[in-house]
């Protein structure tokens, strides 16, 4: 099995793995990154690369993924800012422990 769900071909599951390798970034496991791209997308299914979503970069969905702006769930924050202030910024809890977004084995 794929840590992916959703269905897509190779170079978009690379995209996708760009994506978590972000997430990583921000302190995560590699097992709390997949389920993030999971529960946001892994039900859907995705056009031959490119597809339509990668107009944006890796570090824009993964900053949505991760970070609000605590408006609502969701909102954007100004990531791309040279020096941004993070202060204000919430953290999106992880996927539920019994969320199927879980493909990977989580670290105690």
């Amino acid at each position: 099995m794929s840590e992916f769900l959703m269905r897509a071909d190779e170079e978009m599951l690379e995209f996708f793995s760009q994506i978590a390798d972000v997430l990583q970034t921000f302190g995560i496991s590699r097992a709390e990154a997949v389920a993030r791209v999971n529960r946001a997308w892994g039900h859907e299914t995705f056009d031959p690369y490119p597809d339509l979503m990668c107009h944006e970069s890796p570090e824009y969905w993964a900053h949505g993924m991760y970070y609000h702006d605590g408006l609502d769930q969701g909102g954007t924050v100004p990531y791309w800012e040279e020096n941004p202030d993070r202060s204000s910024w919430l953290i999106t809890p992880p996927p539920p422990a019994d969320s199927p977004a879980w493909t990977l084995p989580r670290e105690p």
